[in-house]
């Protein structure tokens, strides 16, 4: 098959060439000149495990090229993938759907004949009506079919997770287009993924339903674990003890400093909007976003507590480990180590920070933060070290030598990544989250 991506961003770049490693010919477009002409050099925009070699094995094959003609990149092409950005538009939350419909209608522009427009990108129940009107008033001469087909890549696994997916979601109720997407995805079937086929708004709604939901799980563990503070118990056990149902699951039950990235904030606001749009309010979710905005804040507050509070706090250091909001990702998009910082700042606490991936990005955002080379150089004259994100350079520091670099060994376990009696055998004083 011949596809086309339309954006070449974190979902389109991972899904076209994930598609090409298919056997498929890929044209990903872009109107980035620079971002094309990086990945035409091998160079990735973003940082994404095992995406360079993937990329470039499939260009070296021929099946993945780059262009920011976008005209040339849909002739002949059986499916148009739009894969463009769907942010928070700013001042109310509702998800900006401008770069989706302007894509659009170039593809309009752009078709020579009978055409699959899929919509990737996230966006709200009922867009799909909106990018078919767009299509049939564009060119009333062409045949479209419109097709649903969320994305559910985790940031740092997204390529296993598009090669071995839990499921993969197709709305459309439209045979031609259901047989070119069997075709698309054949490989998978073949390798018994499930395929669910819904109506288009059925598979629209499945992707905001499924964020948040598991937004809402990572929340519920979060008060949890401060219940456990306040009463003497290990979130840990307690997170362990409930996953272990299998009406619940592990998954997303460690408790920490609370959801970030590109899609949970987003997603969860914007379903907020669309129950408020149908008057059909979703109470669970807006308590979910309130109570996880407050979660970040509070994080900071926790470090302050550590080193005194008030103005104890004012005038010292912290060494900041990790500024992603996960690992194996170099995306700070409402990580919360942006609120953390701030808060440290805003009481007087000078933060010297290290991440192995984010900190081109993260010097961008917080500038008046010491950006450092390693954990122990961040460490080194602080009066205290937190852990905002679990990466695995993290999960194994020589503890003493940590110790030792500080001003008074403080180590705020915001990850929960050490054990309490190894973190005071190295002389440590430790408070992690909800231990």
């Amino acid at each position: 098959m011949r596809i086309t991506m339309i954006g070449s961003g974190y979902v389109g770049l991972v899904s076209g060439a994930c598609f090409a490693d298919f056997g498929h010919d890929v044209t990903c477009v872009d109107k980035d000149a620079s971002k094309i002409e990086a990945l035409r050099a091998g160079r990735m925009p973003i940082y994404e495990p095992g995406l360079d070699q993937l990329v470039a094995g499939n260009v070296a094959a021929g099946r993945l090229t780059f262009t920011t003609d976008l005209a040339e990149g849909v002739k002949g092409a059986d499916a148009v993938f739009i894969a463009v950005g769907t942010p928070s538009r700013r001042g109310d939350g509702h998800a900006d759907l401008s770069y989706v419909f302007a894509a659009t209608e170039e593809v309009a522009r752009a078709a020579t004949g009978p055409l699959v427009v899929v919509t990737k990108s996230t966006v709200p129940v009922g867009t799909g009506d909106r990018v078919e009107a767009i299509l049939r008033e564009t060119r009333p001469d062409i045949d479209f079919a419109v097709v649903s087909n969320p994305e559910f890549l985790r940031e740092g696994a997204a390529i296993s997770d598009f090669k071995r997916p839990d499921r993969i979601v197709i709305g459309t109720d439209d045979a031609r287009a259901r047989t070119v997407m069997h075709e698309i995805y054949r490989p998978l079937y073949i390798g018994e993924s499930p395929i669910l086929y819904t109506g288009r708004r059925t598979a629209e709604l499945t992707k905001y339903a499924a964020n948040a939901f598991l937004a809402t799980k990572i929340t519920f563990i979060n008060e949890i674990a401060d219940l456990c503070e306040a009463v003497g118990a290990d979130v840990k056990d307690v997170s362990r003890g409930i996953g272990l149902d299998n009406r619940i699951g592990r998954k997303f039950l460690h408790a920490g400093p609370g959801y970030g990235g590109s899609c949970f904030p987003k997603d969860t606001l914007a379903l907020l909007k669309t129950a408020e749009d149908y008057e059909s309010p979703v109470r669970i979710v807006e308590a979910v976003v309130k109570v996880n905005d407050a979660r970040k804040r509070a994080m900071g507050r926790k470090v302050v507590a550590a080193l005194g509070g008030g103005d104890d706090a004012r005038g010292k250091t912290v060494a900041l480990l990790g500024l992603t909001f996960k690992p194996n990702t170099d995306d700070m998009r409402d990580a919360p180590s942006l609120a953390i910082v701030q808060s440290l700042q805003d009481c007087g606490i000078t933060v010297r920070a290290y991440d192995p991936e984010g900190m081109a990005i993260a010097k961008t955002m917080m500038p008046d933060v010491v950006y450092c080379e390693d954990a122990y150089e961040a460490a080194t004259g602080a009066d205290a070290v937190a852990i905002v994100t679990e990466w695995d350079a993290f999960r194994a520091l020589d503890l003493k030598r940590l110790a030792g670099l500080l001003t008074a060994p403080r180590l705020v376990d915001l990850r929960n990544v050490y054990d309490r009696e190894e973190a005071e055998r190295a002389g440590f004083s430790y408070s992690a989250i909800g231990r």
